[in-house]
């Protein structure tokens, strides 16, 4: 599995393990996290999720898989951005902890912009980090307008990702977000990268079939086509666990490019950070 560095130093593998309606029902949970667990032996070894999805049950999901395995696997979590004062993001890191079983966070992140000042976020994502409850911290559903605010508040080089939307479908970003942290040498993080399994498109059949994958597997290989770009596809079932492995082995050449920017064209100009 190809590594990406963040900022601080941390590698973490180009793709990952997204988690969002995981959680939800009851009776599901022991099979989403015994896919997760194939995940991880998969070398997906890091899981993204947040105090938001399931109203937590996404983060009990994740300790039950990775209980025996806690120290293979890079964990990203979220704030809710009416829980982002300095006092808030502290009680609610302290609950995320609990459901998730562990006694640190390797990454977590502001989930949106919100209304309390950004410098108390900062001051508690510190706070945090000194007493070795989190490794990093940064932020998610940011444009670049907020983007500079954030550097504002919280310095250069302290952001280790910004997680956002992004897929075929969804390329506003690559206007200027993408060079924005290229710049700074901070990844992306691409939430929903297969755009919740809705994809469709003949070319996206004819490159699979010429690689003798599938469609959903080309998808996902466009989004890790680039090398500042980590990938948090959701699974739930083993075989689609496999499917998005197998894609990260994928290598799309420059006719596959060409057939998917004519269909799926990058940004003329700025547009509004799409979310979901």
């Amino acid at each position: 599995m190809r590594e990406i560095s963040l900022p601080n130093g941390r590698k973490v593998p180009s793709l990952g393990l997204g988690t969002w309606h995981m959680g939800e029902r009851g009776a599901s949970r022991a099979e989403e996290a015994r896919a997760l667990r194939l995940g991880v032996e998969l070398g997906m070894t890091l899981i993204d999720t947040a105090e938001m999805y399931a109203n937590g049950g996404a983060e009990e999901v994740v300790g039950e898989a990775v209980r025996d395995c806690r120290a293979e696997v890079f964990i990203v979590s979220k704030v809710l951005p009416y829980n982002a004062s300095r006092k808030g993001t502290i009680a609610a890191c302290e609950a995320s902890l609990k459901r998730l079983g562990t006694d640190h966070i390797d990454l977590y992140l502001l989930h949106w912009p919100g209304s309390h000042p950004l410098y108390e976020t900062v001051e508690a994502f510190e706070e945090l980090r000194a007493a070795g409850k989190i490794g990093g911290y940064g932020v998610s559903n940011f444009d670049t307008d907020a983007m500079n605010a954030w550097e504002q508040a919280a310095g250069a080089g302290n952001c280790q990702t910004d997680q956002v939307l992004y897929n075929l479908t969804r390329r506003g970003i690559e206007w200027d977000l993408v060079p924005w942290a290229r710049n700074r040498a901070m990844p992306l993080m691409a939430y929903s990268p297969l755009e919740q399994g809705r994809l469709s498109a003949p070319e996206l059949d004819d490159i699979g079939r010429k690689h003798g994958v599938s469609a959903a597997q080309v998808a996902l290989s466009w989004v890790l086509r680039d090398q500042n770009i980590i990938a948090i596809p959701k699974a739930s079932n083993p075989n689609h666990v496999r499917a998005n492995r197998s894609a990260a082995d994928l290598v799309l050449d420059s006719d596959d490019l060409a057939r998917l920017d004519a269909v799926f064209p990058p940004p003329r100009g700025r547009s509004a950070l799409e979310v979901l």
